[in-house]
């Protein structure tokens, strides 16, 4: 059988390549990578958030193909069910399916105001109320999720699919010095210290700014 191939774009500011990549390292599934070029219009779609579907990441396993990564997360559980990207109990997972949802199609005003930019550093930047709104109800996510399965993920034990989902959320906190609860602090470094973080953040790292859109204070 042929190796999975999995489409994704860049590194430092492609959020939904990041949850669809990371969900499919923590399923465990054996994929190969390949990147569409910064100037794809593609690429500038998702991460510019000007596409009304979004094409990338992509998936390709076993003669199927899967975009939009909702839909890979499904999949993927249905591929690799023991590796729990959804919880194994019914109620968690209605739970869990209603948060990841819930960050798929929420939240506009954080994603425009404070893009994905791994890269950078904004000390001090200045969050504008609707943004602070989108991030507060983020918290209260984790927050109840905390108290409902007790840690040190979301939903338990293990990172699923709703840590994947909220892993760029992570990454933007970190990149304009936003401030949260201890709670929500040690839950952001046990996300950026996952072995699959840690290699997509070095490879971030390395990868050339070629998007000057995105380089923009907002």
């Amino acid at each position: 059988m042929a190796k999975a191939v999995l489409t994704i774009s860049s590194r430092n500011y492609g959020a939904w390549a990041l949850r669809g990549w990371l969900m499919a390292r923590l399923a465990g599934l054996d994929f190969t990578e390949k990147v569409i070029p910064p100037d794809d219009p593609a690429m500038k779609a998702e991460i510019l958030l000007l596409a009304p579907s979004m094409l990338v990441p992509a998936l390709k396993h076993d003669g199927i193909e899967v975009w939009d990564t909702m839909a890979i997360g499904e999949y993927l559980h249905e591929v690799r069910p023991k590796a729990g990207l959804l919880p194994a109990d019914r109620k968690a997972r209605a739970h869990c399916r209603s948060v990841c949802g819930e960050m798929h199609s929420g939240f506009s005003a954080l994603r425009s105001s404070l893009p994905m930019n791994i890269k950078a550093r904004f000390p001090g930047f200045k969050v504008w109320s609707r943004a602070r709104d989108d991030i507060e109800r983020i918290l209260a996510v984790w927050q109840d999720c905390f108290a409902r399965y007790q840690g040190p993920y979301l939903f338990g034990k293990q990172p699923c699919m709703a840590d994947a989902m909220y892993a760029p959320v992570v990454t933007r906190l970190l990149t304009y010095d936003v401030a949260v609860d201890p709670a929500s602090a040690a839950y952001c470094k046990r996300i950026m210290d996952l072995p699959a973080m840690r290699e997509w953040v070095a490879a971030a790292r390395q990868e050339p700014d070629e998007i000057d859109e995105l380089d923009a204070e907002f």
